[in-house]
């Protein structure tokens, strides 16, 4: 079962649904009974957030248009990637990262959407040895739209991915993240924000195999739903046989801010070595009430307070982020949402 084979063959039996275990919370065999047709060509697209912070932009629009980014060995690229779906249809797309030895890739990603579309994209990265890559996704999916972004890294010895995902969800969404994490003092960090209100729904999922000696993994996942939105996450990670040395460290936190809102979570760890480093904590819960009261006691306003709080809730896991410019767009978008809902 895949949304791209379904996409492909119009046939809604191959979606994923809430009887494949890493699917019931997403269930999209259950909300789409007929695999919408082909999407028209897009047209004129306009901007995108990260256009500004960005050396080269690719754009990628109803499934047409470039499908390959490559680092040179030592070579250093920041790019902006497009995935843009406009108007009702399906499609899919492919993009393949190649960054080798040495090089470096800042990928400034955004998910840009209008209309009620089924939309997939798989994405396949490849690290040499001590490459380094960060990737900052930000989806801004339209509320009737279904997009699932699937990734797919295999790191090399000594090299470095960091991720950070920032979501406003869709009618469906989900964000996907798998990694092959061969130790050798590679590092990974895996970090995500959804920010979730009206019938909204995000799903981040995130599954990390550790596969050999000495390898580091870090995620941090916060999220915010309010009225009768719905955040998943779901974050594995398997420490193989023989991957001794391994540090792994996983957090999830969410807050819920109305009675009809949902989160769902399962942070797992998997363990079949000895000499290990790992933890995981989830929390679910609100606003801190003394804080609130704190600040309106000195005349702040009741929505302002919350907003503020809110903010510096999920600005932990944006602080993180290392490109500077895209750390600075990505604050003002989560501001704007939060102060606006």
């Amino acid at each position: 079962m895949s949304v791209a084979s379904a996409i492909k063959t119009g046939d809604a039996a191959e979606l994923p649904g809430k009887r494949d275990e890493d699917w019931r919370w997403t269930d999209l065999r259950g909300l789409i009974r007929q695999v919408p047709p082909d999407s028209a060509p897009a047209a004129a697209v306009g901007a995108g957030p990260f256009d500004g912070a960005a050396e080269e932009i690719v754009v990628i629009a109803n499934g047409e248009g470039a499908a390959h980014i490559g680092v040179d060995p030592h070579g250093d690229r920041t790019v902006a990637l497009r995935i843009v779906s406009r108007g009702d249809g399906s499609h899919a797309a492919r993009v393949s990262i190649d960054v080798e030895a040495d090089g470096r890739l800042t990928l400034l990603e955004s998910y840009e959407g209008e209309g009620s579309y089924l939309s997939q994209t798989g994405l396949v990265f490849s690290l040499g040895v001590g490459a380094q890559v960060e990737r900052v996704v930000l989806a801004a999916d339209d509320a009737e739209g279904v997009t699932v972004s699937e990734a797919e890294v295999q790191l090399a010895a000594e090299a470095s991915f960091g991720q950070t995902v920032i979501t406003g969800g869709a009618r469906r969404q989900r964000l996907q993240t798998t990694v092959r994490h061969p130790g050798g003092h590679a590092n990974l960090r895996l970090d995500g924000v959804y920010l979730l209100a009206d019938k909204r729904h995000a799903d981040l999922t995130t599954v990390v195999t550790h596969e050999g000696l000495d390898g580091v993994t870090e995620q941090l996942a916060k999220g915010v739903v309010r009225d009768q939105a719905r955040g998943v996450f779901q974050g594995r990670i398997v420490v193989a046989e023989g991957a001794d040395r391994t540090d792994a460290r996983m957090g999830h936190h969410a807050l819920i801010l109305s009675d009809r809102a949902e989160v769902d979570a399962r942070p797992e760890l998997e363990i079949y070595a000895d000499d290990v480093s790992c933890a995981h904590g989830n929390t679910v819960g609100r606003l801190d009430e003394d804080a609130l009261f704190y600040a309106r006691q000195r005349g702040m306003p009741d929505d302002v307070a919350r907003a503020l709080l809110t903010e510096a809730f999920v600005g932990e896991v944006v602080e993180r982020i290392g490109h500077e410019p895209a750390r600075d767009i990505a604050a003002a978008w989560v501001a704007e949402r939060l102060r606006g809902g």
